[in-house]
């Protein structure tokens, strides 16, 4: 028995014959339509990046920001539905303020993970709700050290030591799987998020596009921070060098 074009995916609770969940798995496209976001992991800190395509010459630049700080040493990156993304900040601020207020400490990373992760899934238990269009990118440096974790849309959440979602995740991880990040320190992890931005970003000329980057770690105090602007530039005029060197 097929399971396309039956039904199936008229409601996030049902399943089809083959157990798959349609509405999830669109969910998954509507990220696969975004602007890439990664995150590096290195060994004194991390690093989020995002491509931001600009849609309209309108727009005022730096507006509608894709990383958001959820506590002073935690950040969070989102790819697919804006809103969506924006939601589950919030959300992950609400937990993160919660934590602090009944154990007096800041939230590990892991468990804002674990909290938004089963937040997300409750939203593909129900057919009075739709599973949230967007993947996002955590990033912190808590009392275990530097982290990075991703969560999907379907709830289940994976730690990484560089992680990519997004229309251009696929060239993202071939890069990312090219470097050392036990060796990197955060200058040089921000110098290769804008290299590798700039170069997934190739492939969808015909859209101007924004970078977005920050970082936490050592540089920063342990503090969650956009990239200073001197790096920030700097960054991205390597970045051009290396892309027209590729080409």
């Amino acid at each position: 028995m097929t399971s396309i074009g039956t039904g199936y995916d008229l409601s996030a609770s049902t399943y089809s014959p083959d157990g798959r969940i349609f509405q999830v798995e669109y969910a998954n496209k509507a990220v696969e339509n975004s602007g890439t976001a990664i995150g590096l992991r290195v060994k004194d800190g991390v690093v989020l990046a995002v491509e931001k395509l600009i849609h309209s010459k309108l727009l005022v630049s730096e507006s509608n920001r894709r990383i958001q700080t959820i506590d002073k040493h935690v950040g969070l990156a989102t790819a697919g539905l804006l809103a969506d993304g924006r939601h589950l900040s919030n959300r992950a601020r609400d937990e993160a303020a919660s934590y602090r207020e009944h154990y007096r400490s800041a939230p590990t990373l892991q468990f804002l993970v674990d909290r938004v992760g089963l937040y997300v899934q409750a939203y593909t238990l129900y057919s009075s709700v739709r599973p949230f269009g967007c993947s996002t990118i955590l990033g912190a440096v808590d009392e275990t050290g530097p982290a990075l974790f991703i969560v999907e849309p379907s709830g289940v959440s994976y730690g990484y030591h560089g992680a990519a979602v997004g229309k251009g995740r696929q060239l993202a991880k071939t890069e990312l799987e090219k470097l050392k990040f036990s060796e990197l320190s955060l200058r040089e992890a921000v110098m290769e998020a804008a290299r590798i931005i700039y170069l997934v970003h190739d492939d969808a000329k015909e859209k101007d596009f924004e970078l977005e980057m920050t970082w936490v770690g050592s540089e920063t105090n342990g503090v969650h921070l956009p990239v200073p602007q001197d790096l920030f530039n700097e960054a991205a005029r390597k970045a051009k060098e290396a892309l027209e060197n590729f080409e």
